[in-house]
């Protein structure tokens, strides 16, 4: 057995070992089925600032941003943004949510969605979009690190088997702990995340020979033109600027954009996507565990836009453009900047297989710093997988068992529904994985479009009062499908059904959450005025009324706000909007050679980090003086205490149906 191998098994069995002992500490401490969805509502803001950053980063971030640059360059690099928009997404919702479900004592999203709309049909879809990120893309990050252990060991050790132990571990982990085990190992696998890019950024640096000699490389392939098979409408090389402002083709599949895809709407539409990151009912039930809000600000504005969106703009750069540029030798040898300063590519052309290469290269230098990174990525895994799976095997057991099947279950009959949910949910990731990769593909790429489509119903839930239960759930359905048919797996199923969609995957340059969202809004909207009358008007403007004395501003605040959105549109619009193409030259041109480069770095770069800075401030602006994210004045009352006009608290809909016989009888015997 190699060194690498040893060290890769020692390291990898000593961090399974920790997530297996906090999850078994985790149950012990389980008295209630609270404690196991929402851990007993105590989690602390540390724990939260932790594990949240590193769900935000996982491994669409750690290994996906760096792949995406080493195929579409800087343009792409733009994504490192999202973690600004992934942060307004919390900074929008989270607050607000956390106090209506305190007040009522809802554990999901789900159930507060259908609280406050008085509808089943939103619960029933907010469970759908929880179960796509639980299953097929957990599957898909499962998939990844049981590929990088795979290449590590050199073949030694098969990628299926080594996912199917990471699912394994993390199946008991969380069926033993819960909530309460996800947090306190989060918070640890958060560390190691964020840990891993930066060390990982400091390999790429170290390996070009430092920043010097990655600007001078830069400067070169800019005017070389290598790796660019055709320019952008502006005559840059397309890894250098973004290729126009919109291209008005029928969808990437059928008519490729010239220049690349990464224009204004696609980087656009693609930040909306990420708002729904924080929006998804797998972040509203890690909030509703925390004890206070004091960890929603410096998580959003600091930990999450701040130092991992500068982390992302620093590191993704030399690690994906700079794996054309790295040779595949163990020597490390900067020589080789000397005579050309375009190195030898990375063996592998495949953007999913960039960073594990990165990590491998360091296998026969040292190995003990290999195994240690591929704990790093295991972790970016398994705390996006554990905190999807967790959310919805709570789903399943709160907004499926309790709500429609048996109302009256008990405690440990509801804790047994969610574990059974879990152990579900992660056995259909894993065989999706291994024996059905183009089946969790297709699946797993509706997954961050679908999310952003809770976003109008939770703007009615947060903000909004006119927008209703026919509007909500309408907008809702419309954008999921448009979602769908804006996604390969809505061509298959079209041709399956015998006709041909005119358009493919993300037509005219626009992601499937942006078509969502377009027609998502334009029903809601529609619908919601047509039916804003009636007695459920009183309810919502109750809980608004509520919601503004726990979380509104001070009066003097509120003259900001005008100020403050015009400030964060403008943002949108030059950071990720039609302006980011400003950002292609204004430092000057891509081709002109370091020495015209402004701020000694490609001029799109320099773009996205004078607006990374600008989003951080805006961030701020709404987070803390607009008090968006702050701890409310007094703790929300108890579900009993409180009530929309003084009585008793808004109850549930009254079920549907009573509990079948067999099901009461399954229940007696196991519980």
């Amino acid at each position: 057995m190699s060194d690498l191998i040893t060290w890769l098994l020692a390291f990898v069995a000593a961090y399974l070992a920790y997530t297996l002992f906090w999850g078994a500490a985790s149950g012990r401490a389980e008295k209630s089925s609270e404690d196991f969805f929402v851990a007993g509502r105590n989690i602390p803001a540390w724990v939260f600032v932790l594990a949240a950053t590193g769900v935000s980063l996982s491994a669409w971030n750690f290994a996906g941003l760096p792949g995406l640059v080493y195929a579409g360059g800087l343009p792409a690099a733009s994504l490192a943004l999202g973690m600004i928009c992934t942060a307004l997404g919390g900074v929008l919702f989270l607050k607000r949510q956390w106090i209506a479900a305190r007040r009522h004592g809802d554990v999901t999203q789900g159930q507060l969605l259908a609280r406050y709309y008085d509808g089943e049909a939103v619960r029933v879809l907010g469970v759908l979009i929880a179960l796509l990120f639980a299953v097929p893309f957990a599957g898909q990050q499962l998939a990844w690190a049981g590929q990088l252990i795979e290449q590590l060991s050199g073949g030694a050790l098969d990628h299926n088997g080594a996912a199917w132990v990471a699912g394994f571990a993390l199946c008991l982990y969380v069926c033993f702990g819960g909530l309460r085990a996800v947090g306190v190992v989060g918070a640890l696998q958060g560390m190691l995340v964020v840990a891993g890019l930066v060390t990982l950024g400091g390999i790429a640096y170290w390996r070009l020979g430092g920043f010097g000699a990655l600007q001078e490389a830069l400067s070169q392939l800019a005017a070389s033109g290598l790796g660019a098979s055709e320019t952008t409408g502006s005559g840059h090389h397309p890894w250098f600027a973004v290729p126009g402002v919109v291209q008005f083709n029928a969808g990437l599949d059928i008519e490729p954009p010239v220049g690349g895809p990464w224009t204004a709407v696609m980087l656009l539409s693609t930040g909306f996507a990420l708002m729904g990151v924080q929006a998804t009912p797998a972040f509203a039930q890690l909030a509703f565990g925390c004890r206070d809000l004091r960890g929603l600000a410096p998580q959003q504005v600091w930990a999450g836009a701040g130092i991992c969106g500068l982390l992302l703009l620093a590191v993704a750069v030399p690690l994906g453009l700079g794996a054309h540029l790295a040779g595949t030798d163990a020597a490390f040898a900067h020589s080789a900047l000397a005579p050309n300063p375009v190195l030898r590519p990375l063996a592998s052309a495949d953007p999913g297989s960039v960073v594990s290469q990165w990590i491998v290269s360091l296998g026969l230098i040292a190995p003990w710093w290999t195994g240690l990174l591929a704990v790093c990525a295991l972790a970016a895994v398994q705390l996006a997988v554990a905190v999807y799976s967790v959310s919805a095997g709570t789903s399943l057991a709160v907004d499926v068992f309790q709500r429609f099947m048996v109302p009256d279950a008990s405690d440990r009959a509801l804790r047994l529904a969610a574990r059974l949910g879990v152990v579900g949910v992660l056995l259909l990731a894993l065989l999706l994985g291994s024996f059905a990769p183009t089946a969790m593909a297709l699946t797993g790429a509706l997954a961050l479009g679908a999310a952003a489509q809770l976003l109008p119903a939770l703007t009615g839930l947060c903000w909004w009062r006119w927008i209703t239960r026919q509007g909500a759930t309408l907008g809702l359905c419309v954008g999921l499908i448009a979602v769908l048919l804006t996604e390969p797996l809505g061509g298959w199923i079209t041709r399956a059904l015998g006709f041909e969609l005119p358009w493919g995957r993300w037509p005219w340059t626009i992601h499937s959450a942006g078509w969502g969202l377009f027609f998502n809004v334009l029903a809601c909207t529609l619908v919601s005025l047509a039916t804003r009358g009636g007695a459920a008007r009183e309810l919502r403007d109750e809980h608004h009324r509520y919601l503004v004395q726990q979380a509104g501003p001070s009066a003097p605040r509120r003259l900001q706000r005008p100020a403050v959105w015009a400030f964060a549109l403008a943002w949108f619009f030059f950071a990720i909007g039609p302006g980011a193409v400003l950002g292609n030259d204004v430092f000057g041109a891509p081709g002109a050679g370091l020495t015209s480069w402004l701020l000694g770095v490609p001029s799109l770069w320099a773009w996205q980090a004078l607006w990374w800075a600008v989003g951080v401030v805006v961030l701020w602006w709404m987070a803390y003086r607009m008090e968006m994210a702050t701890a409310p004045a007094a703790m929300p009352l108890p579900a009993e205490s409180v009530s929309p006009a003084g009585g008793a608290a808004i109850p549930e809909r009254a079920p549907a149906r009573p509990t079948p016989e067999w099901v009461r009888n399954f229940l007696r015997r196991v519980t």
